[in-house]
């Protein structure tokens, strides 16, 4: 039995995921985060800190950026100053602060959708406008796709005097696109061409599927502004620990400041211990180990719902643990799914229109087996006997 199919009880944990519904009966593949403990060494770092017993205001230390600056070097190749790290406590605080850092209310602000939902509160929150620049499907075969970018749409947003920001999602949610080095070029070229500065949410770097690789944009664009943090591989997301790269001194000054008017420029004790232990050579082994667990729950999802929901396709998963899948045979409104689900299968789901996509259901993955199989049991019961439009 591997240690990710060991049960862990998360019910009256204080879980957003497992006790925001009060029907215990309910299997929650919704939010994203995970239903594995994190990485014993995160475990073991924490026990430590706690066994020290006072928990005042928190200094970031050599140690913090020198585990995250070797991280990305070695595993990515992707080489970070520290002067051009901004702590804070989570990535959707620091797009927040971005935006309102570099543009201006009023202005627009592009995104690919079907995409995270928190891209779309972040700009309207600012006074921003949206632009969406809508992916493209492209069929694999009967049961699956993939999306590419429409760069005739992203370069005709960008060249839009009003276009100040594009936001990123590297690799992709809810698409479960690992983007390629060729594609993060070509939005680099058409973004700087048109003088659109390109915000980077890599929170899912880390969850790559087999034969696929994450390319930091980082690389490609020192104009860009890059967030990480070790939160989704290592499912610490309730620690609020991330990191804003910015290169460039200007736009790094401007974001500092935003970070500290949106007061969200502290963190708290454990979650810079949880970066450093997860960022190790034990963190990187158990990220191994963990990938091949989600690899295996991807395979079998594919294979269910393929056999019993054909007319239902799904997304190929290149990374992160969200499977995509089209439900607009049928004729109903994914929100209004997300609700039949809900009471009449008892698994919640997430719904497509709160990416921008409607017709679609975002299911995570990141759970023990036996719960994967017993809610993917209930959902394709469930849909077998609907009617199609």
């Amino acid at each position: 039995m591997s240690e990710f199919d060991i049960y862990i009880d998360r019910c009256k944990s204080g879980s957003y995921k497992w006790d925001s519904c009060t029907d215990s009966e309910v299997l929650p593949l919704w939010v994203a985060d995970m239903d594995f403990k994190t990485a014993p060494v995160v475990i073991d770092a924490m026990r430590q800190r706690v066994d020290h017993g006072v928990f005042g205001y928190t200094l970031i230390d050599d140690t913090y950026y020198d585990a995250l600056i070797n991280w990305f070097e070695n595993r990515h190749g992707y080489h970070i100053d520290r002067g051009q790290v901004i702590y804070t406590s989570g990535v959707v605080p620091a797009i927040s602060a971005i935006i309102k850092a570099l543009a201006p209310a009023g202005s627009t602000v592009v995104v690919q959708t079907p995409v995270y939902n928190c891209f779309f509160s972040s700009i309207r929150n600012n006074g921003c406008t949206i632009a969406e620049s809508p992916l493209k499907r492209v069929e694999i075969d009967s049961h699956s796709f993939t999306y590419t970018m429409d760069f005739d749409s992203l370069e005709r947003i960008c060249s839009e005097d009003s276009t100040k920001l594009m936001l990123l999602c590297n690799p992709h949610n809810p698409a479960g696109k690992c983007w390629s080095r060729e594609e993060l070029q070509r939005v680099a070229e058409i973004c700087n061409t048109n003088g659109v500065t390109v915000v980077s949410d890599e929170i899912h770097c880390e969850l790559t599927m087999p034969g696929h690789t994450y390319t930091p944009y980082g690389t490609l664009d020192p104009k860009a502004v890059v967030c990480v943090s070790p939160s989704k591989a290592f499912n610490t997301a309730g620690l609020q620990i991330a990191n804003i790269i910015c290169p460039d001194e200007a736009v790094r000054k401007a974001v500092d400041r935003a970070i500290n008017i949106n007061e969200v420029c502290d963190v708290n004790p454990f979650g810079p211990v949880a970066l450093i232990a997860s960022y190790s050579q034990k963190g990187a082994e158990w990220l191994e180990k963990l990938k091949e667990y989600l690899h295996e729950n991807w395979l079998y999802a594919k294979d269910v719902l393929s056999r019993r929901l054909p007319d239902c396709p799904v997304a190929e998963l290149e990374a992160t643990y969200l499977l995509w899948m089209d439900v607009s045979v049928f004729g109903i409104n994914s929100t209004d799914m997300e609700d039949e689900l809900l009471q009449k299968a008892k698994v919640w789901l997430n719904c497509g229109d709160m990416y921008g996509k409607d017709g679609y259901m975002r299911i995570n993955l990141a759970c023990q087996r036996e719960t994967l199989v017993t809610a993917l049991d209930r959902v394709c019961s469930y849909l077998e006997k609907k009617p199609r439009r």
